[in-house]
């Protein structure tokens, strides 16, 4: 008979027999935390203070520093945490909270990432209809509307998880608590979570990057079309962040779900790259190619 149980806890042992290298981990996870929410922050009060920038690319910039503020927030405490207490001990309602927040978070992103792609596409495509596209009513309600998906999709994961059974070890060795970490575990085949996972990926990865690229497509056929090179370098100059930012956060995710799960050393080491420090450096690349965004920052320093 197979032993199926609900674990009470989770054992998270990412840097297991890595004693001697501690001290330098968690200095490393501790700067890139503080550097991202310094980083982000300043560009939160840098939008909100200056009048010019309310403007909905902004916004959208600025919510994107906020996801990827709480992006951080959600993985790095707790594992600061655990590295200098040395508990590695989870309770599964923390478990579970934490895979809640991270899903949470990563929905948000994928939402954020595709409508700045749609904000770029109405500002080139159809610039005539812009401020009525996207009016401050709009924008509010697509606020709202990237968090309310993001918290139904993660409640009715976590929902259809909590159903799972553990036969197999309950020792995780990552950083925090993600879905592929709890398959491990997993020695049941539920259905229902088949399903919503498949659903999660279809709807918040895979459609929102095919509409990235539609709108690209299209950005793209307007620009080639422009007839003064500055006008063509003028538009691209305000696309190309983006589409630094949507080609790593993609490429590190589509990378590190395709490891092998027993490579415990590169998933661990892919995860940090997409929960870390993407998060930390997105509103970096932004600072450097936007004028608007640098000149405001040096004005007020």
């Amino acid at each position: 008979m197979k032993n199926e149980t609900s674990p009470k806890y989770f054992y998270l042992l990412p840097f297991s027999g890595e004693t001697r290298s501690k001290p330098f981990i968690t200095a490393f996870f501790f700067l890139i935390y503080v550097v991202g929410v310094l980083i982000n922050s300043s560009i939160i009060t840098v939008i909100c203070l200056e009048v010019q920038l309310h403007k909905p690319m902004y916004l959208f910039i600025c919510n994107l520093s906020f996801v990827d503020i709480f992006y951080t927030s959600v993985t790095v405490p707790k594992l600061l945490h655990m590295l200098l207490s040395g508990n590695h001990i989870v309770s599964s309602a923390q478990y579970y909270t934490q895979l809640f927040f991270f899903l949470s978070v990563t929905a948000a992103e994928d939402i954020v990432l595709f409508v700045m792609a749609y904000d770029r596409y109405v500002a080139i495509c159809d610039p005539f209809h812009y401020h009525q596209i996207l009016s401050y009513r709009n924008c509010s309600l697509i606020t709202i509307g990237i968090w309310m998906v993001a918290f139904l999709n993660s409640v009715m994961f976590v929902t259809s998880a909590l159903n799972m059974s553990s036969c197999h070890s309950d020792v995780i060795h990552q950083f925090f608590c993600d879905p592929k970490s709890l398959t491990k575990t997993n020695c049941t085949t539920l259905q229902l979570f088949i399903v919503v996972t498949f659903i999660e990926v279809l709807m918040l990865g895979f459609f929102p990057l095919m509409c990235t690229f539609i709108s690209y497509f299209q950005i793209f056929s307007v620009i080639s079309k422009m007839k003064t090179k500055e006008s063509r370098k003028k538009s691209f100059s305000t696309c190309s962040s983006h589409i630094t930012i949507i080609t790593m956060y993609y490429g590190a995710g589509v990378i590190g779900y395709f490891i092998p799960m027993y490579s415990e050393v590169l998933d661990v080491i892919f995860n940090t790259i997409y929960s870390n420090i993407i998060p930390m450096i997105n509103n970096v690349i932004y600072s450097l190619q936007n004028s608007n965004i640098q000149s405001t920052l040096l004005r007020l320093v």
